[in-house]
């Protein structure tokens, strides 16, 4: 998309939200059905993605791991973010590469050991670009992207959850 017509749609997008607060506000959801094997099929919007365990936890790494999959909608989301900002900002990107990693000891996920923590203990996001930007430039970018990258603030300000389970 370019920087116009984006610029031009997210204009009356803003224009509307600042005069009907309500309308920004939106619910996503993801459903999943749980399946044989210890797996759940997670309905995408383009498939089902069917996630298992990783076989640090006892998978046989045919299903996908959920863990690799928040990772997958942090680069996604922080490569779609990047390119929005870029265009808003008139910097052209040619291509580049997003990549995210992240460290887990599965001893606290398995009980192995109560005092290490379950889940990600450091997330790490990186860019390669292909712009003719400059430092100056390059540095509002990724602050700008780190700012509006929605996954990106969701795992660094950690929201509230709420957990519910019926019969």
């Amino acid at each position: 998309m370019v920087e116009s017509a984006l610029s031009a749609i997210q204009g009356l997008l803003k224009q509307q939200y600042r005069e009907e607060p309500g309308a920004a506000q939106v619910t996503l959801r993801a459903t999943g059905q749980l399946g044989e094997a210890v797996s759940c099929s997670v309905e995408t919007g383009r498939g089902i993605a069917v996630a298992g365990l990783h076989a640090a936890t006892g998978g046989d790494g045919q299903q996908l791991c959920s863990g690799n999959m928040l990772l997958e909608a942090l680069v996604a989301c922080a490569g779609v973010t990047l390119s929005a900002v870029a265009a808003s900002l008139g910097l052209e990107v040619r291509g580049g590469t997003v990549r995210a990693e992240g460290d887990l000891d599965f001893r606290g996920t398995l009980a192995v050991d109560k005092s290490v923590p379950v889940g990600f203990t450091d997330i790490r996001l990186s860019f390669d670009l292909d712009t003719d930007a400059d430092a100056e430039q390059l540095a509002t970018l990724q602050r700008l992207t780190e700012r509006y990258c929605v996954v990106l603030q969701t795992i660094s300000t950690s929201p509230r959850c709420i957990t519910t389970l019926t019969s």
